[in-house]
């Protein structure tokens, strides 16, 4: 597979761009006080990994399989996003007095990371639109559709934990 000058230039800034996923994401889940947020953080840092990966194999002339076992992760990712309910409103119930701090901070790594994730999906399409392999561009697809799904389970993360308000 041969790219174009411009999908290269295009391809190596999301390398650039999963490379800092990678990295906000790892951070994000050794600063988190949630077990639960530590956990999700966790699940999308690996999914970042493959998406490098797969941008990777990209700009070097391959296309990639978009099967590789990422459903598993996305699912874990989305449950663990979704499933926390009413456990813990705000920071409530984490330690006494530094509570609403550890909640606060919490919610900080959720906005940061949520905007993070707004970003990187919507430099995805400019990718998608300029890239002339279908298979890429369904790879591609592929990743973004799994970007949007990170920013759903840290929305539903956040919703549940009353750090986002859609009202």
């Amino acid at each position: 597979m041969q790219l174009t000058q411009k999908e290269r230039m295009l391809l190596e800034d999301q390398k650039k761009q999963e490379e800092l996923c990678i990295k906000k994401y790892t951070e994000a889940a050794q600063k988190a006080k949630d077990p639960q947020l530590q956990q999700l953080f966790t699940a999308y840092a690996e999914q970042e990994r493959q998406h490098y990966q797969t941008v990777e194999q990209i700009l070097n002339g391959q296309v990639p399989n978009i099967q590789q076992g990422s459903q598993a992760g996305q699912q874990s990712g989305q449950q663990q996003g979704s499933q926390s309910g009413g456990q813990q409103q705000s920071g409530q119930n984490i330690a006494g007095g530094s509570t609403a701090l550890a909640g606060q901070a919490d919610a900080d790594l959720c906005s940061d990371m949520l905007a993070t994730e707004k970003y990187v999906s919507g430099t995805y399409d400019t990718v998608i639109f300029e890239c002339t392999d279908p298979q890429v561009r369904q790879a591609l697809n592929h990743i973004q559709k799994e970007e949007q799904q990170h920013g759903e389970g840290i929305f539903n993360y956040m919703q549940q934990h009353g750090m986002y308000q859609v009202q």
